[in-house]
């Protein structure tokens, strides 16, 4: 995803998955390697991604809605079918939807780097999700499967670590192979990760399975496909055209109502990928509100970051990526603080105190012009984003976790995985129209003051979808170019404040929702031996 750490209860996927019969002990290096490697694959192409867009959208000349639908496609599909595919690998196998999930992903990887067209990459890209989707549950859950219960943490711990590794440096790569090779050379890093993957779980890790009667919700994973798609596409059009036009209301409109009709799904089939019954527990519907604003902020947020940093403010891809740094570092450094900080305070406290301090990281972000050093203009902000959401996602985990019981333990922390990638879509699709209105705005006022042709003007008005990659048209020079091309800079400059400062916002409501909903004490609401969530 494009957040660029790990999503609240990844962790608990593993500990809440069913145990099978533990491998041998010269296996259980191996079976470390090769779900690490899988979920690198993952981690690495949702961080690389955001500081490879720029040259994306600039090679194919596309505007920043068919950008979004890079990011989106993935997002969409993997967010929508993460479930499904974790219930496949307990009914199929979950070595074999592994190895699957794989292939495809890399499969994908591959048609990502050779695509022609903007059309290409964004149908590879989603077929990548849906390889996400197969080999990011069952790696957690071939861990859980695999190691006996006194040996799990250490292996948690060493996947987790590896996680922030590739997560910290899948940026600097990234911008690195963009700015010496291509952005096509970020899709080609997967193929050697999964011959490895692929080879070492083919000799190494041992099959397992959940439950012999595990259903698959085919039908619900397809509703909840359609019906967001249906709402993104509509809100990434609105970037382009009026809200009032049917290319806008009429996708929205179709997913609202697709929506509908998968929860009408889900109340009733024998089993649901999303029990409804959860909801019913206010500290999890409460978590899951939580981890949709801050994720939608967060994701919103970074999607335009890299847009700043090398289109207006002259950064290389690298030197982009690289800005990132001190944000992962701080929380793959300050992770194990933070879990016990929950286990003192409980989950309330610090999911007040961590969102505000995330906001006012972004509130920073909107605080640069153009120039200036990175130390005294981005690097505080990524410090405060950093220390922010270290100290909010460990109580999502346990807030989650907390709210249900054991049995529904792996569905609820799937369903939040599944809240914070979707979060991330639909924020990209929602940001994205609203910095392309904003910008629309600014550049029609700038355009006042300037004594264009009505031709001129309206070719100048035709570059506004781009955003960023708008270009002084043909047939304007001299001192009128250049004035254009301010108008251009700090038009977009202003709309990258409005979408920072919207981003605040939405985190601040995160905390106030988490003061409503959220138990005040460290054990208040949590599972207790004897009592239960509300069932099925």
């Amino acid at each position: 995803m494009l957040a660029f750490g790990r999503t609240p209860c990844d962790d608990g996927v593993i500990e809440a998955g069913a145990m099978g019969q533990p491998c041998a002990e010269s296996s259980k290096p191996w079976v470390l390697a090769a779900t690490i490697l899988g979920s690198s694959m993952a981690f690495i192409d949702a961080t690389v991604i955001n500081v490879a867009l720029p040259a994306i959208q600039s090679e194919l000349a596309v505007s920043v809605a068919a950008a979004q639908w890079v990011i989106n496609a993935y997002l969409l599909l993997l967010g929508s079918l993460i479930l499904v595919g974790g219930a496949a690998g307990d009914r199929f196998g979950r070595r074999r939807i592994f190895i699957l999930g794989t292939v495809l992903f890399t499969a994908a990887s591959m048609a990502c780097g050779l695509a022609p067209n903007a059309t290409t990459l964004i149908a590879s890209r989603g077929l990548q999700g849906i390889g996400g989707a197969m080999l990011m549950p069952e790696s957690l859950a071939i861990i859980s499967a695999t190691f006996p219960e006194e040996e799990r943490g250490k292996a948690i711990g060493t996947w987790a670590g590896f996680s922030a590794l590739t997560t910290a440096l899948g940026p600097v790569l990234g911008g690195a192979l963009v700015d010496t090779l291509s952005w096509r050379a970020v899709f080609f890093i997967n193929l050697p990760l999964a011959v490895i993957a692929i080879a070492v779980a083919l000799r190494h890790v041992p099959e397992s399975h959940g439950e012999d009667d595990v259903a698959i919700d085919w039908q619900g994973g397809v509703l909840a496909s359609l019906g967001l798609f249906g709402i993104a596409y509509g809100t990434s059009e609105a970037g382009t055209t009026r809200w009032s036009e049917a290319i806008v209301y009429g996708p929205m409109l179709t997913g609202f109502v697709v929506l509908a009709i998968f929860l009408w799904w889900e109340a009733r089939a024998k089993a649901p990928m999303m029990p409804l019954a959860l909801f019913r527990a206010p500290a999890f519907s409460g978590a899951n509100a939580i981890t949709f604003l801050l994720y939608a902020a967060l994701n919103g947020a970074l999607f335009f970051l890299p847009y700043d940093l090398i289109r207006l403010q002259g950064y290389s891809a690298a030197g982009a990526g690289a800005t990132f740094l001190p944000f992962s570092l701080i929380m793959g450094g300050l992770s194990r603080w933070s879990g016990a900080f929950v286990d003192r305070t409980g989950a309330r406290l610090p999911l007040m105190i961590g969102p505000v301090i995330v906001a006012a990281g972004m509130a920073v972000l909107a605080l640069p012009g153009i120039g200036g050093s990175y130390w005294t203009t981005f690097f505080p902000a990524m410090l405060v984003l950093g220390i922010g959401m270290t100290i909010s996602v460990a109580p999502l985990t346990t807030a989650v976790m907390g709210a249900v019981d054991e049995r529904h333990a792996g569905t609820a922390s799937g369903i939040n995985n599944a809240v914070a990638r979707i979060a991330g879509m639909l924020a990209v699709a929602l940001f994205g129209a609203l910095a392309v209105g904003v910008f629309g705005q600014a550049v029609d006022a700038s355009l006042a003051s300037l004594q264009l042709a009505p031709d001129l003007r309206s070719a100048v008005e035709a570059q506004i979808p781009r955003l960023t990659e708008a270009a002084v048209p043909a047939g304007i020079d001299g001192a009128l170019k250049q004035a254009v091309e301010n108008a251009f800079e700090l038009s977009f400059l202003r709309a990258f404040r409005i979408v920072m400062l919207t981003a605040a916002g939405l985190v601040l409501a995160s905390a106030i929702c988490a003061a409503l909903t959220i138990p005040k004490t460290a054990h208040e609401g949590t599972r207790q031996p004897g009592k239960s969530a509300p069932q099925d």
